[in-house]
């Protein structure tokens, strides 16, 4: 006599169990939502302007959420894909996550207090956030600044320009399955961030770049530093090219992936070397010269495919041509003074502050009400390393901006992610986020 028993058990795609709303957290989904905010919350749909003929079925395509996780994505990014087989025929970018509300405070913070806040929006190119705000300020002012503080504004921006892009080279080489690259990519960035350690105190965030110059002069022995990473650097240039730009698998993974063409990039507003990879030699630094750059000799790098491997070797040609313009600037650095010499906007040095009551007094007041702008407007932008970095500032004549808005190339260059992951495989997604190289505090700004 045999023993039979009944089990019970549930098979995925059958009678799913009744879902129940909870009260935790701040996006809970509530029991009164209607079916299309709860197909929106579990996020079973997406939309956008593309219009697509629906040959598939709709058994045959799924709803994917990529992200936001921060090493697949580059930051918390969240990507819904929607999916007919490996294909990606849409991609939502979602952004927001971070909100850190940056512009917001800035009108809370007085103008020398200013760069303190900017200099984490994009953390990897620190300085541009810096000088676009100080340059705005300083419009606004009506100063200019001295040649020499002008000059180290350039040679700090143009390294912090080298930094990043190792960055950049580092994580899209890890994400393709190159884990040489990243290891080589920050160990080669260490060079730099040693020397920005050793003139403001600092790795990163710096505040260095202030209205009416920069905080300190550079140190001593800097042309040696210098000399060092202008040695050591080309040549680890020159081994990226032998581990990746002539690898043939490397070459099979980049090429033809993620492509954007000429009037795709200038309709979406793309900078920076996004836009150059597609053949357009728009740069800031020649259209609109800012802080003598005007002076160096320096070429801008275009592509031709505007794929994910053209983007990719821009970065890598940039670094040489940044290179450069370092250069440039240790073999003419002028003398003098590196801060406009104005106590009204600038704070005396603090050795001073121990002999003078008056340069006690200066010291107090701009660091309790900081100094007055004159009431108006301006917009002033750089070339940062994911393309033109702008400050809209609006003044009503106190000590702290009336309002600020920063035009952040992160924000404008993800807007290119649906045409160019659209109809692409789905192992090509991580390759082609990491060729745009976004900063997500430079996009929830």
């Amino acid at each position: 006599m045999s023993d039979t028993r009944t089990v019970d058990f549930w098979v995925a795609g059958t009678e799913e169990p009744q879902f129940t709303p909870t009260d935790e957290g701040s996006q809970e989904i509530l029991a009164e939502e209607t079916g299309r905010r709860l197909d929106e919350q579990l996020g079973r749909v997406v939309e956008d302007d593309y219009i697509f003929n629906d040959e598939a079925p709709e058994e045959e395509r799924m709803i994917l959420n990529m992200g936001p996780q921060h090493p697949s994505t580059h930051g918390v990014l969240r990507l819904q894909l929607e999916l007919e087989g490996e294909i990606v025929r849409r991609c939502k970018p979602i952004i927001g996550y971070l909100h850190t509300g940056m512009e917001k405070t800035a009108e809370t913070l007085s103008y020398l207090q200013g760069p303190t806040n900017v200099t984490r929006m994009d953390y990897l190119s620190p300085f541009h956030n810096e000088l676009a705000f100080s340059l705005a300020v300083e419009r606004l002012l009506d100063i200019e600044v001295p040649p020499r503080a002008q000059a180290i504004r350039v040679l700090m921006t143009e390294l912090n320009r080298v930094s990043s892009h190792l960055v950049a080279l580092a994580t899209n080489g890890m994400d393709i399955g190159s884990i040489s690259m990243m290891i080589y990519g920050f160990r080669d960035r260490e060079m730099i961030l040693e020397f920005f350690e050793k003139t403001t105190g600092l790795r990163m965030n710096h505040n260095y770049i202030r209205p009416g110059g920069v905080a300190v002069d550079l140190p001593p022995g800097w042309k040696d530093d210098i000399a060092r990473i202008l040695e050591d650097i080309p040549k680890k240039v020159r081994d990226y090219h032998d581990l990746l730009t002539n690898n043939p698998i490397w070459q099979a993974r980049t090429k033809g992936v993620g492509v954007i063409t000429r009037e795709e990039a200038l309709a979406y507003g793309i900078t920076g070397p996004a836009l150059r990879a597609t053949g357009v030699a728009w740069d800031i630094r020649k259209a609109f010269p800012y802080s003598g750059i005007e002076q160096y000799e320096f070429d801008v790098v275009t592509g031709e495919n505007g794929d994910v491997f053209d983007r990719y070797l821009i970065r890598v040609r940039e670094i040489e041509e940044s290179l450069k313009i370092v250069e440039q600037v240790t073999d003419s650095m002028p003398k003098g003074d590196y801060k406009v010499d104005d106590a009204k906007i600038v704070p005396p040095p603090r050795g001073r502050i121990d002999e003078s009551m008056e340069a006690l007094i200066h010291h107090f007041k701009l660091y309790t009400e900081g100094f007055r702008v004159p009431a108006g407007e301006t917009y002033v932008a750089v070339e940062s390393p994911r393309g033109e970095l702008g400050c809209y500032l609006v003044s009503d004549g106190g000590a702290r901006p009336y309002r600020m808005h920063t035009r952040a190339p992160s924000f404008y260059n993800l807007q290119g992610l649906p045409i160019a992951m659209a109809d692409s495989i789905v192992a090509d997604t991580i390759a082609t986020i990491a060729s745009f190289d976004p900063v997500m505090g430079d996009v929830d700004r």
